[in-house]
C-alpha cells in the first residue's frame, strides 16, 4: 500500500478546535497541502496564515482531498459530518482515506468504517492522548484502529504530530483504547480531588499543598497541570469519560472533592 506523502496527497481537516488547530498547523508546517473546514468559518480561517485553504462546505473539502482528518467533539458531530447527502462520504473520491481522531464510542468508529466501505473509502480511528500544549509540540500519543497496512501508510502524518503511535487492531480499537486511557485519567483525578480535600481540611496551606503534590511520584504528568488550574480556582470541566450513556467529570474545589455526572452533549 502506497504511503501518504506531502508530494502526492492533499489533506482535508474538519474540526479546527483546541486540538484540531495545533494538529493542522503542524501538518501545514511540515509541508502538507491542507484544506480546513469548521462550522465556525473564522476558526478555519486562522490557518490561512500557515498556508491552508479554507473550504466553504464539507462537499468542497472531501471532493478535493485524498485524505480527510477530523477532530470533533461528539459522536453526533462525527456522524453528521460523514453521513448524509451533504456529508464527507457522499462527495469523497473512491480510494481516499479518512482518519477520525475524535473521542467517540467504538461503535461509532465501526459505523464510520462501514459507511466508508460502501463508498470505497478506507477509515481509520486514530484517537489522541495529550493536551493542547502537547499537540502544539508534536508530542501526542496516538491509538490506531483499522487496516494495519493503511495505518502504516499514514506514518508520515503521525510522526509530525505524535511522539508515539500504536496500532491496536480492527476498526474501533483506537476508540476503545482512548476510553481505557480516559477512564484511568478520570479515576486518578477523583483520587487527587479526595487527597487535596483531605490536606486542606487537615490545615495544610492550599497553594503549598498543590505545589508539593505536583512534584511527587504519585501524580502523573497528565494530572500535574490540573493542580495548577486548581490554584487559580479554575474548576471547569477537565475531561470527559464515556461510561454507558453518561459523561463523568472530575473536579475539586472549596475543600471538597466533587464528582459530577450529566448527559452527553
Amino acid at each position: 500500500m502506497k504511503p501518504i506523502t506531502q508530494e502526492k496527497d492533499s489533506l482535508g481537516f474538519v474540526g479546527i478546535g483546541y486540538m484540531g488547530r495545533p494538529i493542522a498547523r503542524r501538518l501545514l508546517e511540515a509541508g502538507f497541502k491542507l484544506t480546513a473546514y469548521d462550522r465556525d468559518h473564522s476558526k478555519a480561517e486562522e490557518l490561512l496564515r500557515y498556508g491552508a485553504t479554507v473550504a466553504k462546505s464539507l462537499s468542497e473539502l472531501s471532493s478535493a482531498c485524498s485524505v480527510v482528518l477530523s477532530c470533533l467533539p461528539s459522536d453526533e458531530a462525527v456522524l453528521e459530518t460523514y453521513r448524509g447527502s451533504d456529508g464527507v462520504f457522499a462527495h469523497a473520491n473512491r480510494g481516499s482515506v479518512v482518519i477520525d481522531m475524535s473521542t467517540v464510542y467504538p461503535e461509532t468508529s465501526q459505523e464510520l468504517a462501514r459507511l466508508g466501505s460502501e463508498r470505497g473509502v478506507e477509515v481509520l480511528d486514530v484517537t489522541i492522548s495529550g493536551s493542547t500544549p502537547t499537540a502544539e509540540n508534536g508530542l501526542l500519543t496516538l491509538f490506531g484502529g483499522g487496516s494495519k497496512e493503511r495505518f502504516d501508510s499514514g506514518e508520515s502524518i503521525f510522526r509530525v504530530i505524535a511522539k508515539n503511535y500504536f496500532y491496536l487492531g480492527p476498526n474501533g480499537s483506537g476508540a476503545t483504547m482512548k476510553l481505557v486511557v480516559n477512564t484511568l485519567l478520570g479515576i486518578g483525578m477523583q483520587a487527587i480531588a479526595e487527597a487535596v480535600a483531605l490536606g486542606e481540611k487537615a490545615g495544610l496551606d492550599r497553594n503549598r499543598l498543590l505545589d508539593v503534590l505536583s512534584q511527587t511520584a504519585v501524580v502523573a504528568p497528565a494530572h500535574a497541570g490540573k493542580l495548577q488550574r486548581a490554584k487559580k480556582n479554575d474548576y471547569s470541566r477537565v475531561m470527559t469519560c464515556i461510561i454507558e450513556n453518561s459523561s463523568a467529570d472530575w473536579s475539586f474545589g472549596n475543600g471538597e472533592a466533587q464528582f459530577l455526572t450529566g448527559d452527553l452533549a
